[in-house]
């Protein structure tokens, strides 16, 4: 079963909907709040969301941690500190794994905005999990949090994350099409007289096609160099 994301007395309406935002774009829908600070539901939460409404229509609320925990076997606090409690210490990647491995349900706490989560959230949990990062400012907002272990779940489902579509790689030109493009622009410098002195003109022709043979052109841009040729190969207008 997918993770549960659950907010910890989270404050602003915003900040919900932003991490149902975050949530759902890498496949989470089951959202639970304990205890937020302006009730709910927020009408600040949806504008944020962005169009993840469907888990905020779904977000359940609870009093307690312990309530909102109950169903589950695991439980990982998210973390900077330890907060004076001795517990496993996670990355989030491996989190992700223990999450995908470890049978049964798993809930992820996330806390306030301004604190983060109290000793005693962190006691509840299995183990703690905290994000490598710049010693000297360790501040993640409540999103950035949430989109960072849904991320790492996320790439632990084939399923669940599309890739973007590549954009179309061509295949390179036959020899034929490049050997007219090279035949094209020698012909336009003979009467340049770039293949002077004769005594090095093999050699000038051999630079040449290594140069133009270096970059792979596909029949596209063998065309194109050739419009380009051919255009300057026109006389220009009086």
């Amino acid at each position: 079963m997918n993770p549960v994301i659950v907010l910890v007395r989270p404050q602003l309406g915003e900040n919900i909907g932003k991490a149902a935002r975050a949530m759902l774009n890498f496949g989470l829908t089951e959202m639970r709040l304990v205890a937020p600070r302006d009730g709910w539901p927020n009408p600040s939460a949806g504008p944020a969301a962005s169009g993840a409404d469907i888990v905020l229509e779904k977000a359940q609320v609870y009093e307690t941690v312990a309530d909102a925990v109950a169903d589950c076997e695991h439980v990982h606090a998210t973390t900077v500190r330890k907060r004076g409690v001795t517990k496993p210490v996670l990355t989030p990647e491996e989190a992700a794994r223990e999450i995908t491995t470890a049978s049964g349900r798993h809930a992820i706490l996330f806390g306030p905005e301004r604190s983060g989560l109290e000793t005693d959230d962190v006691a509840i949990a299995r183990n703690i999990v905290t994000v490598p990062i710049n010693p000297e400012f360790g501040s993640l907002n409540l999103a950035q949090a949430v989109i960072l272990m849904a991320y790492e779940w996320s790439k632990t489902q084939a399923a669940v994350l599309a890739q973007p579509t590549q954009e179309e790689v061509l295949p390179p030109a036959p020899q034929d099409q490049l050997d007219g493009m090279i035949a094209q622009l020698e012909g336009l410098l003979e009467p340049k007289r770039y293949f002077f002195p004769e005594s090095r003109a093999a050699a000038t022709r051999r630079t040449l096609r290594n140069m133009l043979t270096k970059p792979g052109w596909n029949h596209l841009e063998v065309r194109t160099m050739r419009g380009v040729l051919s255009a300057l190969g026109k006389p220009d207008k009086v």
